[in-house]
Formats: structure tokens, C-alpha cells, sequence
């Protein structure tokens, strides 16, 4: 049976022996925290804002990673990295987290109880949906709590139907990824915690803005917008390009198209190449991929578009807001409840009519726009700190381990 250690703020007595081997101190529950795949995603990096937060006396965190030396492993340098007893045989990267596949991993699940229980594991503490339905009957067998941290579609598989049954708990990024009611939900076991922000950023948007622009080769009078994410259907980019060729048609000025971000498979990437041809906004769109510190570059966008569709809540988003670049989104998923009231401008859904219109609204009025951005900010700072996370997190470990 997993240890059921309290979680507390004093100071503990030195490790023993078989604590000091797995790495936990002595009566400091172990929190596992597993994830799928790779790629470095905005889930990865809440939960290294949290676990970097925690303090060493609160819980000891274990990370499994299905390859040792892959990015979210490099991720968490000094922390407790083990692979995944079953990393092989699992869900392919990318497949959809169907019932039928989720009932694949079940024959894997003693092999992962095992290993919780070797490692003392109390809490289970997944991020995404994948890694939700691989630990989740092993956390069960192993007499580990499990946290299922929702950061998708409320109407996914696994928390329609696998919550319900395995969860202790569930926490979503918005209210708009909270599991629905009904007879069969995990609603009743259910609250919001939005994701952890280091609000200390602090960024010179006019330089950055003056870097940006001279790479582009936007002259004084120009107008950069900003697309923040990978092209995947939900992000909506192809509405991004359409809503550029509206917005430079109705004002007549040079605005720029930048997005930083990158297609996650070929039918994407040849979709959004045939709209910028077919909008001829060929030189208008500039794609200079991901890039590290992302909310600096996002500091240097007159406009920050989010033209998203069903995104629980986008971290670039609240990112824009704490570095002060005003903000269009379409009314749709946690945009609404990042951005009301009056802290970014909401619009239609695939609309790109509309997303032009408000962008220009911001464009024509900068002084309206740096108050609504300024208001933007306060609000994140009050929302949206590492601090407030950790205590929320904090308080559903130790509600599991009563």
C-alpha cells in the first residue's frame, strides 16, 4: 500500500537508508507525476512552475517519462527522473485517446501498480490524457490517490467516461474544461485550477516590438499580429491568414502576419500554405517557428490574435496579458473566462470578418488599448500567480491524503 504521509511545513528528521535510495525524505509523501510522449508542452510546463514551487518538505516528486534523455526528462534537471516500466506500449504519439485504445493500455496496468508501489507512491498526479489513461487503474491497484488534471475538451473520452470510475479527484484549467453533470461524472469530484504563471516577467515591448519589426522588414506605420501556437485544427491558423487579409484590406495599412508555431502534421501544413496563397499573403506572413521565451515575442505584437476554437485555456494568451499586448479572441472555451470582463476584445467564433474588426478597433484607438491592456495585467497578477496554484494544488494533496 502506497505511503499516506501528511503533507506539512516543518522541518523534517533526516532521510533514512531507504529513503535516501528512492530519493523521498522520510515521511514526505511521494507524488508521481507521469507523462507521454516528447514534445514540451504548456502542461509540462505548469506542473515544473508547480513542482519547482513546492518545497521539499510539502511532497517528494517523481517524474516518469517514457525515454530518459528525451525533452520533458531534460525538463526536470535534479529531480527524480525514472522511465516508464511500460513506455513501449502505450498510445502512438498523437492517437486519440479512444475507448477502444484506452481498454489497450489495461494489460499494462500491474506492471505500472508494481512500480508505483516499489516507489511508495500516494498520489497520482496526471496532466494530460494520455498519461490519465495509462496510470489510472495502476494508481487503483496500487492504493494510490489519483489526481486527474483536465487541460482539454470537456467532452473528451477519458474524462466523460474513465473519470468517473478511477478519478479521486479532477482539477481543470476553466470552468469551460469542467466534466459535465449527469449520472456517470466526475463533476461532483471536480474544481478549476488555473495554471501557474511566473507573473514576475517584465519585458520593453517598444524594443522588443523595434527587434521584431527590423527582422520582418516592417517599416514606421506598419502593424505586426501575432499567432502564438502549433497549427493544429483547434488553434484555428488558416482563420488567423484569413482575418490578416481582411484586416489589411479595411485599413490599408502594412500589417504583418508573424506565427511562431509549427504544423504537427503535413496535411496542416500544406492546408495553411494553400490559404496564404489563395489570400495572397505570401509576404505578408512571416512563420520564424517556435522560439524559447515565447512572451517576449508576444510583447513585441501590436495585437496578440487568438482566433481558437474549444481551447480550455491558452497560456499565451494570459501570457499577453501579463507583458501588457492587448488581446482578440474568439468567444469561445477559457478565452471567455481569461479575458471578461472588458480585459481583450471577444468575438464570433470563425469569424475572420469579425477578428479584423476588433484588431483594427485596437490598432485605431492605442490609448483605449494600453487601458484595457493595463487592466489585463492587474487582473493575471491576481489570478493567475505560481502561488496561488501551488496553495490550491497543496490543499487537494492533502484533502486526498486524509
Amino acid at each position: 500500500m502506497a505511503s499516506r504521509a501528511r503533507l506539512a511545513g516543518e522541518r523534517r528528521a533526516p532521510a533514512s537508508d531507504s529513503a535516501r535510495r528512492t530519493g523521498a525524505a522520510e515521511g514526505v509523501p511521494v507524488v508521481c507525476y507521469p507523462f507521454s510522449g516528447a514534445a514540451v508542452g504548456g502542461s509540462h510546463l505548469s506542473v515544473k512552475g508547480l513542482i519547482d514551487n513546492l518545497g521539499a518538505s510539502s511532497v517528494s516528486p517523481l517524474i516518469v517519462v517514457e525515454a530518459g534523455d528525451n525533452p520533458i526528462a531534460r525538463l526536470f534537471p535534479g529531480r527524480r527522473v525514472v522511465v516508464d516500466p511500460a513506455a513501449a506500449s502505450g498510445f502512438a504519439p498523437g492517437q486519440r485517446v479512444s475507448l477502444a485504445a484506452y481498454l489497450g493500455t489495461l494489460r499494462h496496468a500491474l506492471r505500472r501498480a508494481r512500480f508505483l508501489r516499489r516507489h511508495g507512491v500516494a498520489i497520482v498526479h496526471c496532466n494530460d490524457g494520455r498519461s490519465c489513461a495509462d496510470w489510472g487503474l495502476a494508481a487503483k491497484l496500487a492504493g494510490a490517490k489519483l489526481l486527474w488534471h483536465h487541460r482539454s475538451d470537456p467532452g473528451s473520452v477519458g474524462l466523460r467516461f474513465v473519470a468517473p470510475l478511477l478519478a479521486d479527484r479532477v482539477a481543470t484549467v476553466s470552468r469551460f474544461a469542467l466534466p459535465p453533470p449527469g449520472r456517470w461524472s466526475a463533476a461532483a469530484r471536480a474544481q478549476v485550477v488555473h495554471s501557474p504563471f511566473d507573473t514576475s516577467i517584465a519585458v520593453d515591448r517598444s524594443t522588443m516590438r523595434a527587434r521584431l519589426a527590423e527582422e520582418i522588414g516592417l517599416d514606421a506605420g506598419g502593424a505586426i499580429l501575432g499567432f502564438f501556437g502549433a497549427f493544429v485544427e483547434r488553434k484555428r491558423p488558416e482563420m488567423f491568414v484569413r482575418a490578416l487579409a481582411d484586416l489589411r484590406e479595411r485599413t490599408g495599412r502594412d500589417v504583418r502576419g508573424v506565427m511562431f508555431g509549427e504544423a504537427r502534421s503535413p496535411h496542416m501544413a500544406e492546408r495553411l500554405a494553400a490559404t496564404i496563397a489563395e489570400t495572397g499573403m505570401g509576404q505578408a506572413v512571416h512563420r520564424p517557428g517556435y522560439r524559447d521565451e515565447g512572451w517576449r515575442w508576444i510583447a513585441a505584437c501590436d495585437v496578440l490574435l487568438v482566433p481558437a476554437v474549444g481551447e480550455p485555456f491558452g497560456r499565451t494568451l494570459v501570457e499577453a496579458m501579463l507583458v501588457q499586448t492587448p488581446v482578440v479572441a474568439a468567444r469561445s472555451g477559457g478565452n471567455v473566462e481569461a479575458l471578461e470582463p472588458d480585459l481583450g476584445l471577444l468575438v464570433a467564433p470563425d469569424d475572420p470578418a469579425a477578428l479584423a474588426g476588433a484588431c483594427a478597433h485596437i490598432l485605431d484607438r492605442p490609448g483605449v488599448a494600453l487601458e484595457m491592456a493595463r487592466r489585463a495585467r492587474a487582473s493575471a497578477l491576481e489570478r493567475f500567480g505560481i502561488d496561488r496554484h501551488r496553495e490550491a494544488i497543496l490543499t487537494i494533496y492533502r484533502q486526498l491524503l486524509d
